[in-house]
């Protein structure tokens, strides 16, 4: 299939689609190519796709066997592996981020997770990994925790682009966009030329649902009005506060130096509620300067059916309200942000493990083979 007309509207809406997911399989057989060829303009991946593309697969098996020798550990495998993906994905992504003029085009990794809470390891993992995969086109994915905001500024203030990930709430994205600006502000000091850095912001979306909603039922609210509402509201929310940032004098200053905006990711878009719409967290934040995520069921049902119209301003009094409406149900959303944080963290740290552990299995069975 050619470029999908529902992906080439949104692009001319100012939205770009990236991947959520990566694996060697996608890449050799070529369905990767493919898929950008429908007019998508990035990937991100995280533990958890690692951890099912190397458990699921054997097409990583040989590589496996050929680091069999004890003087690897099972993270020195399990990186080798994964850079030589990111690579090559990054290597097919290098057109796009050349004719975006660095808008679009990158891959992102994440950091070890288990570094989640420790910014000198963050930063020293980050650059680590930057030099190792040695693509301009890289983004360093970092955790939206307390810990990961100075990293985030210290990454930028070098030129390293950054996906800052399992942001949740607007607080923390105030946070964010600081990082971001303030880190700008250091590189710009020390070169002059903004443009070779990036960052994207993602907005989790779906996962607040799944726990507001839940609260809600619990509480006894089952109306319409109130349920599958939240992340959306939350999203718009943030969406002001984004424009509000990079339409300031301070970031317009550094935008005539070739700074680009931290455009905001919508993260987390697929639909969990089977009663939903499956396209809703994508149809509903739909606007200029923004990114949105999709794993591959998002992605397909988007392509049929999605409706693509600029949605992002609109009801965003009904946003604010919404909040409202959520605080007067018992509903604590500055709580249920910080356990979604914590939780998400958590729940990556332990596909990380996983990971490891099936590398491992994988390791001593090859050895005997």
């Amino acid at each position: 299939m050619s470029e999908a007309p529902r992906l080439l509207k949104l692009k001319k809406l100012g939205q770009s689609v990236w991947y959520d997911n990566i694996s060697r399989e996608l890449l050799q057989s070529g369905g990767l190519k493919e898929i950008l060829d429908w007019g998508v303009v990035g990937l991100t991946s995280n533990p958890s796709i690692f951890e099912k593309a190397i458990s699921s697969s054997n097409i990583y098996d040989s590589d496996i066997q050929n680091m069999k020798d004890e003087k690897y550990s099972d993270l020195e495998v399990f990186e080798k592996l994964a850079i030589e993906d990111i690579q090559n994905t990054a290597d097919l992504l290098s057109e796009t981020y050349k004719s975006s003029e660095g808008q679009n085009g990158y891959v992102s990794l994440e950091v070890n997770p288990h570094l989640a809470n420790d910014t000198k390891g963050t930063i020293r993992e980050a650059k680590r990994l930057y030099s190792e995969v040695g693509r301009q086109n890289l983004m360093i994915k970092v955790p939206a925790t307390k810990a990961g905001i100075p990293a985030i500024h210290e990454l930028i203030s070098v030129g390293i682009s950054v996906n800052v990930t399992l942001i949740f709430s607007i607080q923390m994205y105030d946070l964010v966009r600081e990082a971001y600006v303030s880190g700008l502000e250091q590189f710009h000091k020390n070169t002059a030329d903004l443009s070779k850095v990036a960052s994207v912001a993602s907005f989790f979306v779906s996962r607040v649902d799944t726990v507001v909603d839940k609260k809600l039922l619990e509480n006894g609210f089952v109306s319409e009005k109130f349920l599958g509402r939240a992340g959306i509201a939350n999203a718009k929310i943030a969406y002001g506060e984004f424009e509000k940032t990079f339409s300031s004098e301070r970031y317009l200053n550094l935008r005539n130096a070739g700074a680009k905006m931290q455009r905001p990711l919508w993260a987390s878009t697929s639909m969990k509620n089977p009663d939903m719409r499956d396209v809703l967290y994508v149809e509903n934040l739909i606007g200029p300067n923004t990114v949105n995520t999709m794993p591959d069921v998002t992605l397909n049902a988007f392509i049929d059916h999605g409706i693509a119209e600029v949605t992002i301003n609109e009801k965003v009094n009904d946003s604010y309200a919404h909040m409202e409406k959520l605080s007067s149900a018992g509903i604590n959303l500055a709580e249920i942000t910080d356990t979604l944080l914590e939780d998400g963290v958590k729940a990556f740290a332990d596909s990380f493990d996983n990971l490891l552990q099936n590398i491992s299995h994988k390791r001593s069975m090859l050895s005997v083979s």
